[in-house]
């Protein structure tokens, strides 16, 4: 694997500056040393692993990142759709939920509970199921909350 003078001036920039996330550090540094260019070290993934404390694995990755996709992916960390729980409520919703929140309360209640707001945001097809939980993380957004 080869770097170019100006991928290997960005990962060093990288680390000198130390600004960056320590994933992003760790992954510039395994990139220079895995270089087997004319001015890289040219190490291997076990020398890599011990020098950086890091996994082999981690090194392999990195290196088959850089093949695979390009540089830049090489250095960021790769989004999985799957990981990521979908959003309940999205900006609609999350509204009619605050409206709802600071409307009246049923009668015979002085206010909203997080459990009438589970029933009622269901009951009027707001969304299909949502937990107290959720509608208290999505009130507590708010700056003032009646709940």
């Amino acid at each position: 694997m080869t770097l170019s003078e100006e991928e290997r001036g960005q990962l060093t920039t990288i680390i000198q500056t130390g600004r960056h996330a320590a994933f992003k550090l760790l992954r510039a540094r395994i990139l220079l040393k895995a270089d087997s260019s004319a001015s890289g070290e040219g190490w291997t993934d076990s020398q890599i692993a011990k020098a950086l404390d890091t996994s082999v694995d981690t090194v392999l990755r990195t290196r088959q990142r850089l093949v695979e996709e390009g540089f830049e992916a090489a250095l960021i960390r790769k989004h999985s759709p799957a990981s990521a729980r979908k959003r309940i409520f999205d900006g609609a919703s999350e509204a009619q939920l605050i409206a709802l929140a600071c409307c009246e309360p049923p009668k015979g209640r002085a206010r909203w509970t997080l459990e009438l707001l589970e029933g009622a945001v269901v009951e009027r097809g707001i969304v299909a199921r949502a937990s107290d939980n959720t509608i208290g993380r999505t009130l507590k957004k708010m700056r003032s909350s009646p709940i």
